[in-house]
């Protein structure tokens, strides 16, 4: 996930110990790191290709450099660079063959315009799909605990499932999902592991620019090349045959093709007396192999140990990966560098490792931890998570990065989502000294508290925020602020755009990096526990493992 934005409300923690005052980063390493990471020598930094073993390389001589020891898998009793990822890889062979009969009436469906088809992850290296009907389930959600369900009554064996993206409250502001913040159901990616559940054959979300957070550029990109997938014992319990996104106007004429008024339909899916809509006389035939096999990418990591309690840990992460070489864009370029997204991140671990390592020992040890597949769904956060090198029961806090921005400083900081957790306090506490103030998510209903590898620490209980650059700049304030976030959303995001740029100051990089080593250090050099908010969702899971860390 990725924006130059902002979010979150606040509570009360711990008290951590007081640091000296913090290092200064080098604006022309973190620029020269950037342009290296984001080159088109790169490739974009794709999975599981030859530009992996080219970022690994680069980063692990960085890390080295600046004084890092490796912190991975233990091999003949030493610990190594990185972290080995298992994952499931398919990608679709040509070019699938993709029909949406209306009335009698086959229309063939370019993949990448009017469609947006993955490459199949439940196991199979085959779609065979020949005039399955077609269900609108609304926005997909079965919330027992909000006495909400979607699904009412209706049989998905052998049809394709078609929904909306974000909550059944993003249009109102108001009801049981919170307002504009998104929860989970809101997500594309609980919409697909809910229609295998709901033993659907397939799902197409219907891609809507403002309830997505993103134009159909992004979805495009995103969607029609390589997939990847955690190896799980049971692919098919997540994933239907047959996932994909749609173009909102070709929904529309669906809709109208079967007799139904699509906006009139979503307004009542955003009731509790929506059931599903066959779409009359539609079905959707799909044809495509895929090129399936289990592939083994890596997460870098790097440690400085702690003096005091090695075995309690501080971790800043962040993905190295991007979408490699894609779909060409107007210009003809097919490298999707990747340099906000996440080239920043990944030298910011660099340089954040070198600051440790140079300046006062820790007592806690701190983790450098540049996950692989972040771009297909979190995936080497997720795997770091279900397989911890170090006792998730004892890592104090987890401080992500992820896109920040090269620009020069801003007044203000952000994280992702709307969580609320002592770490934030923390991070609200540190932001005075710099003359920072937080700034809560403008953009709520986008849902990028689950788009961010902090997410797959949080999900499993552990304090975890995605850090994000403010908006409000010293030099040109909000207006500037929003201005190149809405320049990068629109023209870079998940684009061959996302280049380096010569005009790139980083002097905003250099102070957000500040804040963050601030309240690293503090918690490492401390014997607090941050925990969530009362009344968070993940209160209870960190709870479980409260004993271990008495």
């Amino acid at each position: 996930m990725k924006r130059l934005i902002l979010s979150t409300l606040a509570l009360s923690t711990c008290t951590l110990a007081i640091a000296a005052a913090p290092p200064t980063f080098s604006t022309q390493r973190l620029s020269a790191e950037v342009k290296t990471l984001s080159s088109d020598a790169f490739e974009g930094r794709g999975p599981a290709t030859p530009a992996e073993t080219r970022t690994i390389d680069y980063v692990v001589a960085q890390m080295k450099a600046a004084g890092v020891q490796p912190g991975g898998d233990i091999v003949d009793g030493k610990r190594t660079w990185t972290q080995a990822v298992p994952l499931l890889r398919s990608a679709i062979v040509g070019t699938p063959a993709l029909t949406l009969t209306i009335d009698g009436k086959p229309q063939a469906l370019t993949q990448g315009e009017q469609i947006a088809v993955r490459a199949p992850t439940n196991g199979s290296d085959s779609v065979t799909i020949a005039d399955a009907p077609l269900v609108f389930v609304g926005y997909g959600v079965k919330a027992p605990e909000r006495q909400w369900d979607d699904y009412k009554g209706v049989d998905l064996h052998g049809k394709i499932a078609v929904v909306l993206i974000n909550d059944p409250d993003f249009e109102t502001g108001k009801g049981d999902f919170g307002g504009k913040a998104m929860t989970y159901y809101g997500r594309w990616t609980y919409k697909y592991e809910e229609a295998a559940r709901q033993g659907a054959l397939g799902m197409l979300v219907i891609h809507e620019t403002a309830p997505a957070s993103y134009g159909w550029a992004t979805v495009k990109n995103s969607n029609t090349n390589t997939m990847f997938d955690i190896v799980r014992d049971k692919p098919a319990e997540v994933h239907p045959e047959l996932e994909g996104w749609i173009q909102r106007d070709l929904a529309v004429t669906m809709f109208k093709g079967a007799g139904l008024d699509f906006e009139a339909l979503k307004q009542k899916a955003q009731t509790r007396d929506f059931r599903p809509v066959v779409l009359k006389g539609e079905s959707l035939s799909a044809h495509f192999k895929a090129d399936t096999k289990v592939i083994t990418s890596h997460n870098i990591v790097g440690r400085v140990e702690g003096s005091k309690r090695p075995d309690e840990t501080v971790i800043y992460s962040g993905h190295w990966d991007h979408l490699g070489v894609g779909a060409p864009d107007a210009k003809g370029d097919r490298i999707y560098n990747g340099a906000v997204d996440n080239a920043t991140g990944t030298a910011a671990l660099i340089e954040l490792g070198r600051a440790f390592a140079h300046g006062p020992r820790p007592q806690r040890s701190v983790i450098f931890l540049n996950v692989t597949a972040e771009e297909k769904g979190l995936l080497g956060s997720e795997y770091y998570a279900a397989n911890p090198l170090y006792p998730l029961a004892k890592t104090a806090g987890v401080l992500n990065v992820d896109a920040l921005d090269p620009h020069g400083p801003a007044r203000n900081f952000t994280i992702s989502g709307s969580a609320r957790l002592g770490l934030l306090d923390d991070l609200i506490a540190a932001a005075k000294s710099y003359g920072m103030v937080y700034t809560p998510d403008p953009k709520p209903e986008a849902g990028y508290f689950f788009r961010s590898d902090h997410f797959s620490f949080a999900k499993r209980g552990v304090p975890a925020v995605s850090f994000g650059s403010g908006n409000d700049w010293v030099d040109g304030g909000i207006a500037a602020g929003k201005a190149a976030e809405d320049d990068y959303t629109e023209k870079r995001y998940h684009q061959p755009a996302d280049e380096w740029q010569a005009d790139w100051s980083f002097t905003g990089m250099a102070r957000d990096l500040q804040l963050l080593y601030t309240v690293g250090n503090d918690l490492a050099n401390s014997d607090a526990w941050p925990d969530w908010s009362k009344d968070s969702e993940f209160r209870a899971i960190r709870d479980k493992s409260a004993a271990e860390r008495k």
